[in-house]
């Protein structure tokens, strides 16, 4: 039923971008573009109320749960980014907007866009962080496991190792070993 809620959430969120590009390119209605664009957030709020009320009834945490809650800090640490991707795209391909243009391969620009990238990652981790704790804590009156192996059966709790995991891989496979290409003249 989780799984459910976030794959209904992902779809929305593009079902609402989707449409609010499209009202702003398409339909010209700037103002009526912004409003559906502040709306994605309310995306993330109904899966985060869906969760709630799913452990709050009585349901037992799984490794959905805590998807939900990872899914949720990664969306709103690159839901702007995400938007501002789509929104040149679709600009260049519907509205005569500039082409978009990538860093070359080892340029500042380039290097920088990984370290920020990374960045965004442990910030989405941290996000979902405090969400976990949050329903370990507060909905489901979970205690703080005092070792690893108390963590580990706990999907909430293992979860957190995991997003710890995958900052650890994120910077070690994009910003740790990129240097940047000076280039002769």
């Amino acid at each position: 039923m989780i799984v459910a809620g976030i794959v209904g959430a992902e779809v929305a969120f593009w079902v609402v971008l989707g449409l609010a590009l499209a009202t702003r390119y398409l339909l010209r209605r700037r103002r009526a573009s912004t409003v559906l664009l502040w709306a994605l957030p309310l995306v993330d709020l109904a899966l985060l109320g869906f969760v709630v009320a799913d452990l709050a009834s009585g349901a037992e945490p799984t490794q959905s749960h805590a998807l939900a809650a990872s899914y949720l800090g990664f969306t709103v640490a690159f839901g702007r980014p995400l938007v501002r991707w789509a929104d040149a795209r679709f600009a260049h391909r519907f509205a005569g907007g500039p082409p978009v243009v990538k860093p070359a391969k080892g340029s500042a620009a380039y290097v920088r866009g990984l370290w920020v990238e990374w960045f965004r990652v442990v910030f989405a981790a941290g996000i979902a962080v405090v969400v976990l704790a949050f329903l370990a804590l507060v909905v489901r009156q979970e205690p703080i496991p005092a070792s690893l192996d108390q963590a580990g059966p706990n999907p909430l709790w293992s979860q957190m190792l995991t997003l710890g995991i995958v900052v650890t891989v994120w910077f070690l496979a994009g910003p740790a070993f990129t240097r940047r290409t000076v280039h002769a003249s």
